[in-house]
């Protein structure tokens, strides 16, 4: 099981140099992976009193591409991912170009995460249709990869056209592992078919591992040719790191891991901690239950 720790985007700050300290310690103490969040605008909640979503305007997002080619030149072997980038609120063909850039530049270390997301205020701020999301993600994720693949494209859908065209520089590997998150059954049933892998968002217990063997029976009736999560088909879940003892991470980590995760990433952002020196001594933590 590869670990990994979520970049604490909304309390790391902005200094530059605590943002590096901490990616730089990520990976030298051995974390596989970096997970960013993402979100582009906040909602203001003065003009929306019956506001109930976990971000507003005053939760800061650091931009995941822009970050990750500063984490690339940065660091020599750590993966980059993103949980998740909202794909239907952008533009695909740009979103194929910076991921490859991306990519390129970092010799083939992202794994690009993506989700429909569930904040109407920004889909209307950057002019698309959040109540098609479900269905424009699915024709994203077939675009997506002719752009990766291929020299030029042609592609005549319902949300992109594209005429003999073709992204430069693409992917060396020609393909950028696509993962998705999510949790209703409508995604899970998507994410069997489509991607590479699966970002779940709930914690261990019952209700959890029913959900993955949901999740198995769905992937198996594709015929895909899996039996089970591994290397063909991948599961990174979220550990909370919060107030719990480092005994209680290691006891969630085990239980991911007995019902097939393939990676684990520690969020930070949950218990009040601020600034990057805050976030490296928890990770630094976690590193030590994890023997990485």
């Amino acid at each position: 099981m590869r670990t990994g720790v979520i970049f604490p985007t909304i309390s790391i700050g902005n200094d530059p140099g605590g943002i590096r300290d901490y990616i730089q310690t990520a990976e030298g103490l051995g974390f596989r992976h970096i997970l960013v969040f993402d979100h582009v605008l906040g909602a203001g909640t003065t003009t929306r009193p019956n506001w109930r979503g976990p971000y507003n305007h005053t939760n800061g997002f650091h931009e995941p591409m822009v970050l990750f080619g500063f984490i690339a030149a940065l660091t020599k072997k750590i993966e980059m991912a993103t949980g998740v980038l909202i794909l239907p609120q952008r533009q695909t063909a740009l979103v194929a170009k910076q991921a490859a850039e991306v990519d390129v530049l970092s010799r083939g270390r992202l794994r690009l995460g993506v989700g429909i997301g569930w904040n109407d205020v920004e889909y209307e701020c950057l002019g698309e249709d959040f109540h098609k999301r479900g269905r424009r993600v699915e024709e994203q994720a077939k675009l997506l990869r002719e752009l990766w693949a291929k020299d030029l494209v042609t592609f005549d859908g319902e949300f992109d056209k594209v005429i003999d065209a073709g992204i430069n520089p693409r992917p060396g590997r020609r393909n950028i592992p696509l993962w998705f998150g999510g949790n209703e059954d409508v995604a899970l049933k998507r994410i069997a078919r489509i991607a590479d892998g699966w970002f779940p968002l709930f914690g261990m217990g019952d209700k959890g591992a029913e959900r993955i063997e949901r999740m198995k029976n769905y992937v198996r009736d594709t015929n895909r040719g899996i039996t089970g999560f591994g290397p063909y088909f991948g599961m990174d879940p979220m550990l909370q790191g919060g107030d719990r003892s480092p005994d209680e991470w290691a006891k969630e980590a085990e239980w991911w891991k007995a019902h097939g995760a393939t990676h684990i990433s520690l969020n930070t952002m949950t218990s009040g901690r601020h600034g990057a020196k805050a976030h490296i001594e928890c990770i630094k933590q976690f590193a030590g239950v994890m023997d990485l």
